[in-house]
């Protein structure tokens, strides 16, 4: 009867623990490398109070990091605009852009997610489906989940200006969205090209925007180039492969 009781005991903590490790999977929090901190193994009791302080303070430290995040948005997002309602717009463009990027991760499992995905989640809320405003090449390449959200804020920066802006300030501009590896020089390149809108000219200083963009390649260890040609905005983004594969949220 007692090796009975034990093995139900056993069941129900096995079966407990991996209802864990799901729920600290669809958090975004990486159970092996909390279990490389515990030092002890999950199925026993002690183990599982020191994971459960470990996802507290992971948990503390992402909302640390995401509220972080949101108070530089609106800093600089108010700080640029001309007036409150355009700052307002840019604040919520930016922390939905931010939302659906935690969304990605979430419904990736923390394992990163696919390119054309996050490409097309970005676009989405700026697209047409009558009348498609973007053509985008498919590329079959996994992002690492930190890669996730600086190319989901970089497309969503892009988005926003080419509506106010850009190809998409009009009914007959078109944004074409291309992708290529070089897996010689171990590079990746994603170029944005806007084509049948309103003639750019270079702006005469560097908005909040741009600096964003600039910030974000940094994140990604790459190079972002802006070019402003008469046809349209050209943006090209490189970066290293291995980086782009394999960064993690820290």
């Amino acid at each position: 009867m007692a090796s009975g009781l034990k093995s139900l005991n056993d069941n129900g903590l096995e079966a407990e623990n991996a209802g864990l490790r799901e729920l600290l999977a669809q958090a975004g929090i990486d159970a092996a490398r909390l279990l490389a901190k515990v030092g002890i193994d999950a199925r026993e009791n002690e183990a599982a109070k020191a994971l459960q302080r470990l996802l507290l303070e992971e948990l503390h430290h992402r909302v640390k990091n995401t509220l972080a995040t949101v108070i530089a948005i609106t800093s600089q997002s108010l700080r640029s605009a001309t007036n409150l309602e355009e700052g307002r717009l840019a604040v919520e463009n930016r922390l939905v852009a931010l939302g659906m990027a935690h969304d990605l991760l979430l419904e990736a499992h923390s394992t990163g997610a696919k390119l054309s995905d996050v490409i097309r989640s970005a676009i989405q809320p700026f697209d047409n489906d009558d009348v498609p405003r973007f053509v985008v090449q498919d590329t079959h390449i996994e992002l690492g989940p930190g890669a996730v959200l600086p190319i989901t804020m970089s497309l969503n920066e892009l988005c926003t200006n080419t509506v106010k802006y850009g190809a998409l300030s009009n009914s007959a501009g078109r944004v074409e969205i291309t992708s290529t590896v070089n897996e010689d020089a171990q590079r990746f390149r994603l170029t944005w090209t806007e084509r049948g809108g309103p003639a750019v000219n270079e702006p005469s200083r560097r908005s909040f925007g741009t600096r964003l963009i600039g910030r974000l390649a940094d994140q990604l260890h790459g190079d972002v180039r802006l070019r402003y040609e008469p046809q349209g905005l050209i943006y090209e983004l490189d970066v290293p492969l291995a980086v782009l594969r394999a960064l993690r949220e820290n």
